[in-house]
C-alpha cells in the first residue's frame, strides 16, 4: 500500500491562492478544507469567512518527496514573512487512513436547483428532476463543498445546453464534467496537470456511465487545442486565469461561455480585464462568501486570439 506525506497549512483568505500555487507546484493536489455549517435549506451548506482555510496536499513517498519538501517550505516561509502563518504540518499516512478521515463527513448535498452530489458510499433517492453526481474525490479537490465549485456547478446548471460541447479546466475529481454531461453536454474533455486528479476523475466518470461522453487527459490548456467550446469551466485561480487568458479565448468558441472560478473578490477586476484583452465581455458574475466566478462570453469578432473550429472528438 502506498504511503503519502500529508502537508497542511491554516491560512487566511487572502493566502489561500499563494499557498494553493506552492502545493500545486510541488504536483500534489490541493484539497481546500473550510469550516462549513449546514444552512437552513436541506443539504445547504456555508463557509465561515471568519475562521481559517486549511489547505492540504498529498505527496506519494517515493523518491524526491523530500526535495520536494522542503521547496515548499522553503516558499511557505517567504509568504509568512508576508502574512503570518501557523507552521506547515507534516504527518506521514496511508491511503485508507486519509480516505476514513474525512469520509465519515462527506454526505449528500445540494448545489443548486437540481445538482445533488452523491459519495459513492451514501445512499440517496432522487426527486424525480435530480441530477445526481455519484463521486469519490480520491486524493483530488472537487467535493462540491468548497465555494468555487458550488458556484461552477450552478452557473453549469444555468449555461448548459444539449448538444454543447464542454471543456473543463483543472477538472480536479471531475465533478464539473460529470454535471456537465449530466446537463445535457455531447461531449466534454476535462483535463488536469495532476495525475492523481485524472485518475480520480477517469473513476468518477465512468462511475457514472459517461465514460462515452467524457474525455480526461492530463495536461494543460494547450492540451484542447485547437478545438473550441461552447462552454469552458476553469475553476483554477486568478494567476492562472491571467496567464492562460488567451488561450481560453482560443477555445472558446465565439459567443462561447468561460465560467472562470477560483478566485477571490480582491482579484475580480484584474481577471476581468485580461479577459476582456483576450477577447471576452463579461455577461455577469456570482460570489459565495469571499469567492468568484465570472460569466464571460467570447466575442464574435477576434481580439488577440483567434477561434478554433468545431471539433470532432
Amino acid at each position: 500500500m502506498v504511503r503519502w506525506l500529508e502537508l497542511t497549512a491554516e491560512v487566511d483568505r487572502e493566502s489561500v491562492e499563494p499557498v494553493s500555487t506552492v502545493f500545486s507546484a510541488a504536483g500534489g493536489a490541493v484539497i481546500l478544507d473550510e469550516a462549513i455549517t449546514p444552512t437552513s435549506d436541506w443539504g445547504g451548506w456555508e463557509a465561515d469567512p471568519n475562521r481559517p482555510v486549511r489547505l492540504r496536499t498529498y505527496l506519494p513517498c517515493v523518491r524526491g518527496v523530500v526535495a520536494k519538501r522542503k521547496r515548499i517550505e522553503r516558499a511557505l516561509w517567504h509568504l509568512a514573512q508576508l502574512r503570518p502563518m501557523p507552521p506547515l504540518q507534516v504527518r506521514e499516512v496511508d491511503e485508507h487512513e486519509w480516505a476514513e478521515a474525512w469520509k465519515q463527513h462527506f454526505v449528500a448535498h445540494r448545489v443548486g436547483q437540481r445538482i445533488v452530489i452523491r459519495p459513492s458510499w451514501r445512499e440517496y433517492t432522487p426527486a424525480p428532476d435530480d441530477v445526481v453526481i455519484d463521486l469519490d474525490p480520491g486524493m483530488a479537490f472537487g467535493t462540491g463543498l468548497h465555494p468555487t465549485t458550488r458556484l461552477c456547478l450552478a452557473a453549469l446548471e444555468r449555461v448548459v445546453r444539449p448538444g454543447d460541447e464542454v471543456l473543463d479546466l483543472g477538472t480536479g475529481s471531475g465533478i464539473l464534467a460529470i454535471a456537465a454531461a449530466k446537463l445535457g453536454a455531447e461531449r466534454v474533455l476535462a483535463i488536469d496537470t495532476d495525475p492523481v486528479a485524472v485518475d480520480a476523475a477517469t473513476s468518477n466518470v465512468a462511475a457514472n456511465g459517461l465514460a462515452d461522453r467524457v474525455t480526461v487527459i492530463e495536461g494543460t490548456v494547450e492540451a484542447a487545442a485547437p478545438a473550441a467550446f461552447d462552454v469552458v469551466a476553469a475553476n483554477i485561480s486568478a494567476k492562472v486565469l491571467i496567464a492562460i487568458a488567451p488561450e481560453l479565448a482560443r477555445v472558446t468558441r465565439p459567443g462561447g461561455r468561460l465560467l472562470a472560478s477560483g478566485l477571490l473578490d480582491d482579484r475580480e477586476i484584474e481577471v476581468a480585464l485580461a479577459l476582456a484583452a483576450a477577447g471576452f465581455h463579461l455577461a455577469g458574475s456570482s460570489g459565495e462568501n469571499d469567492w468568484r466566478l465570472l460569466d464571460a462570453v467570447r466575442d464574435t469578432v477576434a481580439h488577440n486570439a483567434s477561434a478554433g473550429g468545431r471539433s470532432t472528438g
